[in-house]
Parts: structure tokens; C-alpha cells; sequence
């Protein structure tokens, strides 16, 4: 069965009396090389014998089929019970492949992980993630606490520029800055609208994120620097002065200017002109300040 033929995928869904939900953000790929090269990428670098793919959203299983070729174990989670009929259709012939009819944003995915795959494999995340909903699930994924070796994910293309961005670009902000702390985003290739079904008003982009075992920017508290970042970004087009004081106005503006300053910069750059590693010495500023606060009390 050749699930990027649009008849072959008429014919199924018909079958089995399924319709594309919008509210899903359900867009099917009809291109046969696009779902080969995502699991390409995403099975690059993994051992063999111990390669575990989670996916989100297999859809009719267009990505499901690829990824069990290529991995030794594939659990899957699809939020549409009427697909998992389809599911069990398409992936009759993997027995390396489980289907949950779960949401990945209500999925305990720690436990997931330990149940479904335990320490026997190294585990990636693939997914042609909706359009309205990828920021959450890209930072439920970072936040699990699980290692991730990476995550490959196709997103709306202008998602993927933001997502890639290099500091002092217009596409850079808030998310770019706290995935810079976790790993390496690199943008693989786009997907036009065209290569979809029903066609989505915009292109895709399909972007790979190398997560790092240990970060490479030395925090003293993530968590301040995430508050630091999610400050610096509230109001692009103020400076980062104004913008900070915002989120730290118990702070005062000297000590913020201060904190600034520590990073290189002056009080009246922009937030988008800074890296993740200027942030984290603004944040480490920061905790340095409340501790002395603290002591003195």
C-alpha cells in the first residue's frame, strides 16, 4: 500500500469512514521521497540494534512505515481515535511498531519512555508536527527530562526559520534562544504546500534539533535563565533595559543595567541581538545579586 498516493489514501479513509480533521491540523504527505528523508534524519547517528523512535502523530502512518524500517522499535501516539482503525491497517506487517491513542501533551512521557523502551534503546522523536501546537510539544519534549539523542520534526515553515535563527536576525527570539540551551537546531530541506493533502496556505520545513547530553552554556540556574530570556523577548521593541525591568522591577533599573552590562552590552541593545550564552551570564548576574540579598537579610 503506497500511503502518498492520493487514491490509495482516498480509498482508506473512505473505507474506513475517516475525514481530515482541522482541528488536528491533519495534512497528509503525498510526496513519496519526503517521509524517507525525515526518517533518514532521524535514525542518522543512532547505534544499530538499540534505535527507538517516539512519534507524534503518525496520521494514516506515511512516516509510521519508513521509521520501522529503519528502527528497531517505533511507539507512536495519535490523538485521533477514528485513525487508529487505519493504523492498524497500514502497519500490519511491522511488528517493531505500537500505536497509542494518546495526547503527546497530556502523556507522561518520562514514563513512557521507561515503559516502552527502558535503558535497551537509545531513543529520537520524529513527527510532522500541527502547525497551531509545535512550540508546546517541542518544549514538553525538552523539558521531560528525557535524552533525547535528537529531535526531527517537520513545521510550518516560517516556525523553522524562528526556530534556526541566528541572534541579530529578524527571526530570532524567545524559543530559538531557549532551544540554543539545549542543543544544535540545523534546518534540513523545505516541504512545499503542494507535497500535502488537504494543502496546507503555507510551505514546510523539515529542521533537526542535536540535543546536547550535557548543555554547552554554563548556568548557574536554568530557571533564571529561562525568566531572563522570556523578560528579554515580552517586548521586542523595547530595549533590553526596559524590557527586563518588566520581569525584575524589584530589582530596580541599576541593578538590571548592571546585569546587562555584565553580558557586554549596553542597557539600550535589543534583546534579539543577544545570544543564549549572553542571557546566561545576565541570569548568573541575577542569582548573584539575590544571594547576596539573601545573606544580608
Amino acid at each position: 500500500m503506497k500511503l502518498t498516493d492520493l487514491s490509495e489514501i482516498k480509498s482508506l479513509m473512505d473505507r474506513h469512514s475517516v475525514t481530515f480533521k482541522k482541528k488536528y491540523g491533519q495534512n497528509f504527505l503525498i510526496s513519496p521521497t519526503i517521509p524517507e528523508r525525515i526518517a533518514d534524519a532521524a535514525v542518522s547517528g543512532m547505534p544499530e540494534g538499540a534505535r527507538g523512535i517516539l512519534e507524534i502523530g503518525p496520521g494514516i502512518g506515511t512516516l509510521t512505515q519508513p521509521l520501522a524500517e529503519r528502527a528497531d522499535k517505533v511507539v507512536a501516539l495519535e490523538i485521533d481515535e477514528s485513525l487508529i482503525p487505519i493504523l492498524g491497517e497500514t502497519l500490519a506487517n511491522f511488528n517493531n511498531v505500537k500505536i497509542i491513542n494518546q495526547d503527546v501533551m497530556k502523556t507522561d512521557l518520562a514514563e513512557l519512555r521507561e515503559t516502552e523502551f527502558g535503558s535497551e534503546f537509545k531513543l529520537s522523536v520524529a513527527a510532522n508536527l500541527p502547525y497551531y501546537i509545535t512550540t508546546p510539544i517541542l518544549m514538553k519534549l525538552i523539558e521531560s527530562g528525557i535524552s533525547f539523542e535528537s529531535i526531527t520534526v517537520m513545521v510550518q515553515k516560517e516556525v523553522a526559520s524562528r526556530l534556526c535563527a541566528a541572534p541579530g536576525t529578524p527571526d530570532y527570539g524567545a524559543i530559538t534562544a531557549v532551544l540554543a540551551y539545549y542543543g544544535r537546531c540545523e534546518r534540513l530541506f523545505t516541504v512545499s504546500s503542494g507535497c500535502f493533502v488537504p494543502a496546507p496556505k503555507v510551505d514546510s520545513a523539515v529542521v533537526r534539533l542535536n540535543l546536547y547530553k550535557t548543555p554547552e552554556i554554563s548556568v548557574a540556574d536554568s530557571n533564571e535563565l529561562f525568566r531572563v530570556i522570556r523578560g528579554a523577548f515580552a517586548q521586542r521593541r523595547k530595549t533590553l533595559s526596559n524590557s527586563l525591568l518588566t520581569e525584575y522591577s524589584a530589582l530596580g533599573r541599576d541593578i538590571v543595567n548592571d546585569a546587562i552590562r555584565s553580558s557586554g552590552y549596553e542597557p539600550s541593545v535589543r534583546g534579539e541581538a543577544l545570544s543564549c550564552a549572553d542571557f546566561a551570564r545576565i541570569a548568573d548576574y541575577f542569582t548573584a545579586i539575590k544571594a547576596e540579598k539573601s545573606e544580608n537579610k
